[in-house]
């Protein structure tokens, strides 16, 4: 499907967005069905723990372990056939913020007594998260996440500092901390301790950790399919039930788009460095200064393609807590039925301008949208 040797790595990364989750793994079937292989997966929050279903399984029972995973997790109170929908959606909100939702999180009632009582640092949240622990204790294989081919990153928020941390399975090794962390959304989660520093989930700096690609060392050109779940782009809202999903909409899209739009300027940058360090004499290119200023440059060529989720229907403010089978199921089909869209355009082997050092391809729905030009 992806000419390695022309295009190089693949890499999948994968947004934090609670249930709207389920859409990655319709994602990954269509490229797991399509023959793509992914080189490295980074994630952040809920897509951090589908990046361990995937980095911590091997290949052929991977579609399998997430299908698990996201059947464990399904949660829907049982409601008369005749309730109108905004009843029933509410009544699904109202059972997953009281009673949590199975084998992920779980209410600890003190804290909804008092907000002030001293619940200790690794506490401090309404919910518990052991039912998670246990559940990726189940169904991930730390040795292989670590030892395996597919190279796994996932990013958090450091409590004290508020830095961005990203933690790579190349660099260390990574066990159920590091995935825990990325996904502990204060205050519904209290933070987790890694070597002695707390940490809270990826998204609150950064939801959509694509920039870890663009920073790496050293830079390899490659594929790299970006999924985004929330929706950057949406009209005005009319009322305030949709104030409260558009705004929802806004703060997790975490400015995904200028992000792009930085990072295509940085790397035109380093093209433009490259090919003047090219241009200067031998003995030029030979002296200390100058290699220490060439280094700046990069030659790689990234093809980014962005996978925007159209909003579904019925969607509220609350769609990231939506753990209903219905709700997973449709999300899971969307995300298929967008991702064989897109393969099926390969939009990667476009003609691109021979110095264009990042071709950015975005795609909602499945429906690919004209070149960027900004």
């Amino acid at each position: 499907m992806i000419d390695r040797d022309r295009f190089g790595q693949t890499v999948l990364v994968l947004q934090g967005g609670g249930a709207l989750g389920a859409y990655q793994t319709g994602v990954y079937q269509a490229l797991h069905e399509a023959g793509v292989r992914i080189d490295w997966i980074i994630g952040t929050s809920i897509g951090a723990i589908n990046a361990a279903l995937i980095a911590g399984t091997p290949p052929g029972e991977r579609l399998d372990r997430m299908r698990d995973f996201w059947r464990r997790i399904e949660s829907a109170p049982q409601l008369p056939a005749f309730w109108p929908g905004w009843l029933s959606q509410w009544a699904r909100n109202a059972l997953a913020i009281t009673s949590g939702v199975p084998n992920f999180f779980e209410p600890q009632p003190a804290a909804f007594l008092n907000p002030h009582l001293p619940l200790g640092t690794e506490a401090a949240g309404y919910y518990s998260v052991a039912p998670l622990a246990a559940t990726l204790g189940e169904l991930v294989d730390f040795d292989l996440l670590n030892d395996g081919p597919t190279r796994i990153t996932v990013g958090a928020s450091a409590v004290s500092s508020a830095m961005m941390r990203y933690f790579d399975s190349r660099d260390m090794r990574l066990d159920a901390r590091h995935i825990m962390a990325s996904g502990a959304l204060p205050p519904a989660f209290p933070p987790v301790r890694i070597d002695g520093e707390l940490y809270w989930d990826g998204g609150i700096l950064s939801n959509t950790p694509v920039e870890a690609v663009f920073d790496d060392m050293p830079r390899r050109s490659g594929v790299i399919f970006a999924v985004h779940l929330w929706n950057g782009e949406g009209r005005a809202p009319e009322t305030i039930w949709e104030v409260m999903n558009r705004q929802k909409d806004l703060q997790y899209s975490s400015r995904a788009a200028s992000h792009i739009h930085r990072q295509r300027q940085i790397h035109t940058l380093r093209r433009a460095v490259a090919r003047l360090a090219e241009m200067l004499p031998e003995q030029l290119r030979g002296t200390e200064e100058v290699k220490a200023l060439a280094a700046y440059g990069c030659r790689t060529r990234m093809h980014v393609v962005r996978l925007l989720v159209p909003a579904l229907e019925n969607e509220d403010h609350a769609k990231d807590i939506d753990f209903s089978p219905a709700g997973i199921a449709a999300r899971r089909k969307a995300g298929y039925d967008h991702t064989r869209r897109v393969l099926d355009e390969r939009p990667w082997e476009a003609p691109a301008d021979e110095d264009e050092g990042f071709v950015l391809h975005e795609a909602c729905g499945g429906e690919m949208q004209p070149p960027f030009t900004g």
